[in-house]
């Protein structure tokens, strides 16, 4: 098709020994062509059109003999902007073909495909209700559900501002973003009454247990919302099963509760979170802790849940089996949903046998690299630990300085914290030997395990204080100071070059920071102190860095934290906007009005920057 169009627009050519040129009715204009040139076009088998003005002459007796004249410029112009147009369609079509050669074959026809993804452009914004008679309509309604009784209920401004916020959020609420309500279920089926109200009226949904969450995944980033507090009621253990080792609890009962009741009867709870942490958020972040290492996830760790929807129905995930393969995984899609699928009522999870033997090890190294180093050749080595947990230099100076353990001479040295257990001494004993052998090939500087029950606790206490010791240390020269605590993961074989790397990059700066990881699983925290607009921004590209570096290294932007609202732009660099799309698609399935926890993880809203207020860090 395309040689007959180019036989058509192409005036008759004749030959000659040294080029070709277009017969013309102006004989008079012919301009001679350099011989060269044309024996060139000849070779390359090219045609060559030219317009002048020179007549032939004696010395040009090929020209006067073939009285061969030539196109005029726009005719020129006309051809090398059809030719080229024609060779960029061709182009641009065998690109289309090679990319999507499924879409090429109904080219000229109308192809559709039903989407699998939602993008945020194809979302209108949410219409929440702002109405201020049908609001107090449904706080009225809430009361009345709960009974009037106010001790199921609270709009105390310190109340509110407690279920907005905290000091070591990194994401921090602005004065307007409160809830307008707190509600304190008793049961699920309360839950579920509560929940179709608010979709009834068509009003965002918070759900909140212990408020120990890093990235503002409680932050109320809509007005009206309600608050549904689990932790004041909902804090029972439901049913222990011994002999399959595991538990029922409802939401709100704090972890910490939970490992002492199972510590009674010879078994603990897998993950070991922050203090304060309460079972439905741990569920919700898909939390793990210092003990990740050896018991998993909170993900691995979860038989079953009871789950609110979001139009108040309940559904059960599965029965308590130990393994599953009947339909899809709600287990996996609720774990780590962070509140925007539903709310968690209650959870069964295992319950794990306590070692017989435990003992703590402290191990000192000269520098963070060879800290690292020597906590993956412990994973590589096939050594079986409970915990393997990483302080650097900073961190252990700030535990001496504000003394909060019941020592403060430890080492000033990037260290290692071990959990080293079994079912007999002999084998608890061998594990020490070994780990000291590896410690040593890394430059160990002191090696110090744990001889009584009252040694554990006092060892591994500076561990659990990491958080709270970099807080007071900023506190003291500033009580304004706010902290931001932030977490990567990376592969194994990646843990020490990436951790260095951002040790070298915070010691550039000089705001309060500290590093802590848990060496077992390649996760590591940043804890930086900031007092003023400049200093946050001095964390803020801290913190991009460190991430962009895990991201290259091909690992997470948070292995425990989440992702709230202070993370999302990373997410979508880690997974793609596709991916993202199809979380979206997953969200407006189950939450078709958007009203469970709007704005966490990813984006919801086109319009957002008109809608959400953010914090001013410019002071």
């Amino acid at each position: 098709m395309q040689t007959n169009m180019l036989r058509f627009i192409t005036p008759k050519v004749t030959s000659a020994s040294r080029g070709l040129v277009l017969n013309s009715t102006k004989r008079g204009s012919i301009q001679k062509i350099n011989p060269n040139f044309t024996k060139y076009m000849q070779n390359s088998g090219r045609k060559f059109y030219s317009t002048g003005s020179k007549k032939a002459t004696n010395n040009d007796p090929d020209l006067a003999k073939n009285e061969r004249t030539f196109a005029p410029k726009w005719f020129q112009y006309f051809l090398i902007s059809t030719i080229a147009g024609g060779v960029g369609y061709l182009v641009s079509d065998v690109a289309n073909l090679k990319s999507d050669p499924v879409s090429y074959m109904f080219r000229d026809e109308k192809f559709i495909i039903q989407g699998s993804t939602l993008p945020l452009n194809e979302l209108d914004s949410p219409d929440y209700n702002t109405n201020d008679d049908q609001i107090a309509e449904l706080c009225t309604k809430l009361k009345t559900l709960l009974k009037n009784n106010a001790d199921n209920y609270s709009d105390y401004p310190n109340d509110l501002a407690a279920h907005s916020d905290t000091e070591f959020n990194t994401h921090h609420a602005t004065k307007n973003q409160r809830p307008k309500l707190i509600v304190f279920p008793r049961n699920t089926e309360e839950v579920s009454q509560i929940v179709k109200l608010c979709n009834h009226y068509n009003v965002p949904i918070v759900p909140f247990s212990g408020g120990t969450s890093l990235e503002g995944h409680f932050l109320p980033t809509r007005f009206p919302t309600i608050s549904i507090d689990m932790s004041k009621y909902m804090n029972e253990v439901v049913a222990f099963h011994e002999l399959d080792q595991d538990i029922t609890v409802q939401a709100g009962l704090p972890w910490e509760d939970l490992n002492e009741y199972l510590n009674d009867k010879g078994y603990k709870f897998g993950c070991d979170p922050g203090p304060g942490a309460q079972l439905g958020g741990c569920v919700a972040n898909s939390c793990s802790g210092t003990n990740a290492y050896r018991y998993g996830t909170m993900k691995e760790n979860v038989v079953n849940l009871t789950i609110v929807l979001p139009d108040g129905k309940i559904i059960k995930t599965r029965k308590r089996p130990r393994k599953s393969s009947a339909g899809y995984n709600l287990n996996g899609i609720f774990t780590g949903s962070e509140g925007t699928l539903g709310i968690v009522t209650e959870v069964t999870v295992k319950a794990h046998v306590l070692p017989k033997i435990e003992t703590v090890v402290v191990a000192s190294f000269p520098n963070i690299k060879e800290a690292a180093a020597c906590s993956s050749e412990v994973i590589q080595s096939g050594i079986q630990l409970n915990a393997m947990e990483l302080l650097d230099d900073n961190m252990m100076k700030l535990v001496n300085e504000n003394g909060m353990t019941p020592r403060s001479d430890w080492m000033e040295s990037p260290t290692l914290f071990f959990k080293v257990g079994g079912n007999s001494t002999v084998i608890a004993d061998e594990l020490l030997s070994q780990l000291k052998t590896i410690a040593k090939k890394h430059g160990t500087k002191k090696f110090e395990y744990a001889k009584s029950d009252e040694d554990k606790l006092e060892l591994w206490e500076a561990r659990k204080v990491a958080l709270w010791s970099v807080l007071d240390a900023g506190q003291k020269g500033d009580p304004a100071a706010k902290v931001w605590t932030t977490d990567v993961a990376v592969p194994l074989s990646n843990f020490s070059d990436v951790i260095d790397e951002t040790k070298k990059d915070m010691a550039k700066t000089d705001i309060i920071n500290a590093i802590v990881g848990h060496a077992g699983d390649g996760n590591f925290h940043a804890f930086l102190i900031y007092r003023n607009g400049d200093e946050y921004k001095q964390c803020a590209t801290l913190v991009e860095k460190m991430v962009k570096r895990a991201l290259d290294a091909e690992g997470t932007c948070t292995g425990e934290h989440g992702v709230g609202i202070g993370k999302r732009d990373f997410l979508e660099e880690e997974l793609g906007q596709t991916t993202i799309d199809l979380m979206r698609k997953i969200k407006v399935a189950i939450d078709p009005k958007r009203i469970m926890n709007p704005d966490k993880i990813f984006k919801i809203d086109p319009l957002e920057h008109k809608h959400i207020e953010h914090e001013d860090h410019s002071e």
